[in-house]
């Protein structure tokens, strides 16, 4: 499946996030007058920037020698030097990889970028220094600019559930499935880019260009570990291998986030937009699920992500409501009854030819093809 074009066709025409992009656009425009350049390290390009002109260019987080920084802050360019000591970098400008989150994993998952910005996190937000938290809202705008970038022109389909669903169940391997069958029809899948559900929707979409077997095969690898407790370590190191076994899978999104700490991101969504700020993380995901949303079972932060997703298809505040599928008819109705507000709410309004209840996460697909208008 095909979801994202050229990373560079999208953005902003005046921002720079790679040295390709640099080393494109200053011969040819001959000027980084009124540019962006973010994060990217322009030490071995003294001799571009001391020959261009750089009037109300921005650097974010830009390496560069002290001579080219005195000439570029002279032409009246801003400068936001690079953090030093930080475990990410906030001026980033595309979104992390698993492979970048997980760096290190041999060596334990404790070393890994992902624990050590948690662990950074941890230590910052109990001193409540403005600082950090400044530090923390720059990096989550760097991200939000970069997933919205990637997402240009795609429909991207939600689907939350719990992070409790084991691997090697029935159910894990369902919401897999319901995974390469969206991908398959050409949807860009999201999900919360945890453990449980939303590691098997992003699975599903990273087997979509395989054979049917293979996810089959990658279910059974899996299930040899089957949660992230009590090991993160060999939870992922059993992710890594399904993913070196069938290499170059299909794309998707997860969108997770540092403030669950415990919860570690999955390695099957090829791009991973993690954020400090759980809010941000919780409306980003929903407002950019612009071809709809599956609900699989899960408990109280499932339920809130239903009434999030309702409240703007109720006032219609962001355009036509969205399709709105939930899944289990038992837990819906009888465990958490969700769905009698949600039809309640819907009633003789637009939403309520959006939202539909089935039984089998088989039938979600479906059900999402048959509300979209």
């Amino acid at each position: 499946m095909q979801t994202s074009p050229a990373h560079a066709a999208h953005h902003d025409d005046r921002e720079i996030e790679t040295l390709e992009e640099f080393d494109a656009v200053v011969p040819a425009r001959g000027t980084l007058s009124g540019f962006r350049v973010q994060a990217v390290d322009l030490t071995d390009r003294t001799r571009e920037l001391l020959a261009t002109d750089t009037t109300g260019a921005v650097f974010l987080g830009c390496p560069m020698r002290e001579n080219a920084a005195e000439k570029i802050r002279a032409d009246g360019a801003l400068v936001f030097p690079p953090v030093p000591n930080l475990p990410f970098d906030p001026y980033r400008g595309l979104l992390y990889s698993p492979d970048e989150l997980f760096d290190g994993l041999e060596k334990g998952y404790e070393q890994t970028p992902d624990a050590l910005a948690y662990a950074w996190f941890q230590r910052t937000k109990a001193d409540g220094d403005i600082y950090a938290s400044m530090l923390r809202s720059v990096h989550d705008d760097a991200v939000s600019d970069a997933l919205d970038e990637l997402l240009r022109g795609t429909r991207v389909v939600g689907v939350m559930g719990g992070h409790a669903m084991a691997r090697g169940t029935r159910e894990y391997a369902g919401a897999a499935r319901l995974g390469r069958e969206l991908a398959r029809a050409g949807l860009t899948v999201a999900t919360g880019g945890g453990p449980g559900a939303m590691e098997a929707a992003n699975l599903g979409a990273y087997a979509a260009p395989f054979e049917d077997a293979m996810l089959d095969e990658a279910c059974a690898i899996l299930s040899g570990a089957p949660s992230f407790a009590p090991s993160i370590s060999d939870w992922a190191r059993a992710a890594f291998e399904v993913r070196a076994r069938w290499p170059r899978g299909g794309t998707s999104v997860g969108i997770p986030t540092w403030f669950y700490g415990h919860e570690p991101p999955n390695a099957f969504a090829s791009h991973i937009a993690k954020y400090f700020a759980n809010a941000t993380r919780e409306d980003g995901l929903l407002a950019r699920s612009t071809a709809g949303v599956v609900f699989l079972p899960g408990a109280a932060g499932t339920v809130q992500e239903i009434f999030d997703n309702a409240t703007p298809n109720y006032y219609e505040s962001r355009g036509e409501p969205t399709p709105m599928v939930l899944v289990n008819r038992v837990h819906w109705t009888e465990k958490l009854p969700t769905w009698p507000l949600l039809q309640a709410l819907a009633r003789e309004r637009s939403m309520e030819a959006r939202i539909a209840l089935v039984d089998r996460i088989e039938d979600a697909g479906e059900a999402l093809k048959r509300l979209t208008p």
